[in-house]
């Protein structure tokens, strides 16, 4: 074996980066090392993994099909010296979480995971096109989406089941109809997530044929902007039912029956194919009880 794990740190580093200096400073190298440890990688082999592209290095044909297989192996190598310092303790993961999931169902798994082992959670809060991302580019170990995503590099694992549900305040004309039309639906005025977000994927697919016909007034990315803008008789929204309750049973907000319209989703799971399955991913699948569901294996 002639390549070390630094040189394969520095290739992973400047693929993540783009830039050498970049990379160096993450590394806590210097430029002129970290130089010199990516053109001996590929002096070793005789292949090149980068294009220059302007003053970005970017991973080429080559590059890419290797950089999965770095990752798990720097992956595995660390999780070996976490091992060897601390006894098979369960480390320090990173979840990437849409806004729903990241607000009122992340808090407690978090608080479970680190009770259980003591180890601690990053999370990262964005929309699924943002945490797919960062998935794709190993910034997270692991994504908890509300939107559906296709990508042939991500394994996509059914969680749980979840539910939109339209509200306004309880001042709006519409607070005291029973049921509403496609017509109610079409000139009402709507407050709505931004494009790119689950949820907005999910108010998209249940409104189809209505789309074109909807007045939307303003796109937030914040449900609790939503929930205020909505109170204060700006419009009508969509939201999961799971950041509505507290405000439903307030009296704050009031729930909008659309029994034509299929409101129903799915929260998913999100993994990169060649992420290395580390003990505390696989102990968050656990708590998340989608691990056997999955069919994971331990070491990818």
């Amino acid at each position: 074996m002639h390549y070390t794990l630094r040189q394969l740190q520095v290739f992973l580093a400047v693929a993540h980066y783009e830039n050498v200096t970049k990379a160096a400073e993450h590394l806590s190298m210097s430029q002129s090392a970290c130089s010199g440890a990516l053109k001996d990688l590929e002096t070793q082999y005789d292949v090149q993994l980068f294009d220059r592209v302007g003053k970005r290095l970017q991973t080429n044909e080559l590059g890419r099909i290797l950089r999965p297989k770095a990752e798990a192996l720097i992956a595995m190598a660390q999780e070996l010296e976490q091992d060897l310092k601390r006894h098979k303790e369960v480390g320090k993961i990173k979840v990437g979480a849409t806004l729903t999931i990241g607000n009122y169902l992340a808090v407690p798994l978090i608080s479970q995971f680190m009770q259980s082992n003591g180890a601690g959670v990053s999370l990262v809060v964005a929309n699924t096109q943002a945490i797919a991302e960062k998935l794709l580019n190993f910034d997270i170990d692991i994504g908890m989406i509300e939107g559906e995503y296709h990508h042939p590099d991500l394994d996509i694992i059914r969680w749980q089941e979840d539910e939109l549900i339209c509200f306004c305040s309880p001042r709006h004309p519409l607070a005291s109809k029973k049921t509403l039309t496609d017509a109610d639906l079409t000139e009402a005025q709507w407050i709505l997530r931004e494009p790119g977000s689950g949820t907005r994927q999910a108010f998209e697919r249940a409104m189809y044929g209505l789309l074109p016909q909807l007045r939307i007034l303003l796109e937030l990315q914040h449900t609790e902007g939503i929930k205020r803008a909505v109170e204060n008789d700006m419009g009508i929204s969509c939201l999961s039912q799971i950041s509505l309750k507290d405000a439903f049973q307030r009296g704050s907000l009031v729930p909008l029956p659309v029994p034509q319209r299929d409101f129903h989703r799915m929260f998913y799971a999100v993994l990169h194919k060649h992420k290395y399955r580390s003990a505390g991913l696989l102990h968050w699948l656990d708590l998340c009880d989608i691990n056997q569901r999955a069919n994971l294996n331990p070491r990818g």
